[in-house]
């Protein structure tokens, strides 16, 4: 007996997200979505965010410091252990919209830019 039809899923950080279920079209991180939520009403990484101070010049930096502190963090709850999966993680539906910011519309930071954030440590307030 089948359930009946029920309205997708939205969550509350980002209500362009639609969570329904569609076979193939697959993302295995997509329970990267509901940390996201809780990291969101609690405002874990946004108080992060104001303590770290972005210390790089000129007009190539693509990804913010809180957005490449979410993907180091929400990679690591999806149980990538390091920055050699971001080349691929990067255009993963899930992990761009836990990212959020530029990361939505193009891809999240790439595997060199992950191990720069990761090695070089930000300045912190």
């Amino acid at each position: 007996m089948g359930e009946g039809r029920r309205e997708a899923l939205r969550v509350d950080f980002d209500r362009s997200v639609k969570v329904e279920f569609h076979g193939a079209n697959v993302t295995s991180n997509a329970g990267l979505l509901a940390f996201r939520e809780l990291d969101e009403a609690l405002g874990l990484t946004d108080m992060v965010a104001d303590l770290l101070v972005d210390a790089r010049t000129g007009l190539n930096t693509r990804h913010t410091l809180l957005g490449q502190f979410r993907q180091s963090v929400y990679s690591r709850l999806a149980g990538y252990e390091d920055t050699n999966d971001a080349e691929m993680l990067c255009w993963d539906p899930s992990i761009r919209q836990v990212v959020g910011d530029r990361a939505k519309e193009h891809s999240a930071a790439s595997t060199s830019q992950m191990g720069r954030f990761e090695t070089e440590c930000p300045d912190t307030k």
